[in-house]
């Protein structure tokens, strides 16, 4: 029985001319209001989640802040300016809901909604396509002192903010975002500890996906009820889940144990479709989660009826986040699973990640396999028939690379991985799917969440002493690419 599992991949291309990205291909970047804006009590903000979290011991790497993080805020000019001479079709960025309703909900901060209208005309006059995304896991503080995602109220609460929003901006902004990763921030931050508001609840988390996902069905309606010409999706972090002993490429190997099988079957299940299926399908991906959802959340089988409908609305466009698959099995009595992935599964889960071997790994230590990108996306394509145009709306790796003694950041390896991913997604293409666009996580190196400042996931380099950005030599090699390749401008 292996106890590691090899994840065979394609060759990487090598250069941008071998891979032919569609014309009218959209190339952008994205980042989270969290993670770059700082400003945390300025202006009339009011704390989130992650304002609370991260001023608890040990929470985060290094005992760092999100209280200033790249100063956007103050230095959103400069870092559009990085943009435009990138060549950016798009930018993807995401709205503090507690600037806006400092309280979650009732006075609006007119400050807050002014920055944001700042930044929407500095993108509009630099020709960029600003998409922002309404909620990025950054619940106002107020609302989680209510209850937060486990209260239905909280979904309402999103749809009044999300009216607000589009409200100020709609005359501009015709393209949004709902939710980001409704998957990670369930399971992240409330069935586990490792992420706000870290309330470790297992699978008495299943309210929270339901309320989440209710939100984002009721943001749909917000937006599409102030009329106009917008165009509306959702950010979903997918990713291939593979049996342990089986991973050969395909989510039902036939090579897979009987116990793997299944266990990567429910981990599946729960971390993908049941995130998706409610959306592009209007159900529930399996009975036994639809009994789950409705007990646990207190519905009747007619209230989780019209909730799904609302769900279920149609989409313009759909977000796929893709870093790496996850390689699953039954647990194996005395074998430490401790560090194989960045959180820990509680002890009673009956699945458990195995490290991928094989591979080349980020400075994170995530395991770098492009041909999962194109796995993923080809069994979205299968699994709905009515799947709406794809965004890669996240994909990009962590190197810690610092600038040199000529003061350039040279980063190769990143241009590597985002060569590599540009071709997973044309070979995607290829395969039937319909891929509109890729944003590069992330324009800048920023608060990477629990793990504060070391990670660097950026395009631009960030001191996070003294703000100085230095564009890395993966920037220029972007600005090449969106110039030969897509230039839509």
């Amino acid at each position: 029985m292996p106890t590691d599992a090899p994840v065979p991949d394609r060759p990487v291309p090598r250069t941008p001319a071998d891979r032919v990205l569609p014309a009218g291909f959209r190339l952008g970047t994205a980042t989270a209001a969290a993670q770059i804006e700082g400003a945390a009590d300025i202006d009339g903000r009011g704390p989130s989640i992650w304002d609370v979290f991260a001023a608890e011991p040990c929470r985060i790497r290094g005992g760092d802040s999100p209280a200033v993080a790249c100063d956007h805020y103050h230095r959103w000019p400069a870092d559009v300016r990085d943009l435009a001479e990138l060549g950016a079709h798009d930018y993807r960025f995401s709205i503090s809901w507690s600037r806006i309703l400092p309280a979650g909900r009732g006075e609006v901060n007119r400050a807050g909604l002014d920055f944001y209208s700042r930044l929407v005309d500095g993108l509009l006059a630099a020709g960029i396509t600003p998409v922002p995304t309404l909620y990025h896991w950054d619940l106002p503080q107020a609302l989680q002192s209510e209850g937060g995602w486990l209260e239905r109220s909280t979904a309402d609460a999103l749809a009044d903010y999300a009216a607000v929003v589009v409200d100020a901006l709609g005359d501009r902004v015709t393209r949004w975002l709902t939710l980001n990763e409704m998957n990670v921030h369930t399971l992240y931050g409330h069935a586990l500890t490792d992420h706000a508001p870290a309330l470790g609840l297992g699978l008495d988390c299943l309210p929270v996906a339901h309320n989440l996902l209710r939100a984002h069905g009721l943001a749909v309606d917000a937006i599409r009820a102030a009329g106009g010409r917008h165009e509306v999706g959702v950010v979903q972090q997918h990713f291939p889940v593979l049996a342990a002993t089986g991973a050969t490429g395909g989510p039902d190997d036939d090579n897979a144990v009987p116990a793997d099988a299944e266990a990567a079957d429910l981990f599946r299940v729960l971390t993908n479709w049941t995130f998706s299926d409610p959306i592009l399908r209007g159900r529930y991906p399996e009975d036994w989660v639809a009994e789950l959802v409705m007990t646990s959340a207190g519905l009747t089988a007619q209230q989780l009826e019209q909730d799904l409908v609302a769900i279920s609305r149609p989409l313009d466009h759909y977000g796929v986040n893709y870093y790496e698959p996850t390689v699953i099995e039954a647990p194996r009595p005395g074998k430490n699973y401790s560090g194989v992935l960045e959180v820990d599964f509680p002890e009673d889960m009956p699945f458990r990640p195995v490290r991928i071997e094989g591979v080349q790994r980020t400075d994170f230590d995530w395991p770098i396999v492009p041909s999962g990108l194109t796995d993923i996306l080809v069994q979205l394509h299968e699994r709905y028939p009515n799947l709406p145009p794809v965004t890669i709306t996240e994909n990009g790796c962590s190197y810690h690379d610092e600038p040199g003694p000529d003061g350039a950041v040279h980063d190769d390896r990143r241009i590597d991985f985002l060569r590599a991913h540009l071709g997973a997604v044309v070979d995607a293409i290829d395969l039937g799917v319909d891929v509109r666009g890729y944003y590069a996580w992330s324009a800048m190196d920023n608060f990477e969440w629990a793990a504060g400042y070391a990670e660097r996931f950026g395009l631009v380099h960030v001191d996070h002493e003294s703000q100085e950005r230095t564009r890395k030599d993966s920037w220029y090699w972007y600005r090449d690419l969106i110039a030969s390749a897509c230039p839509a401008r």
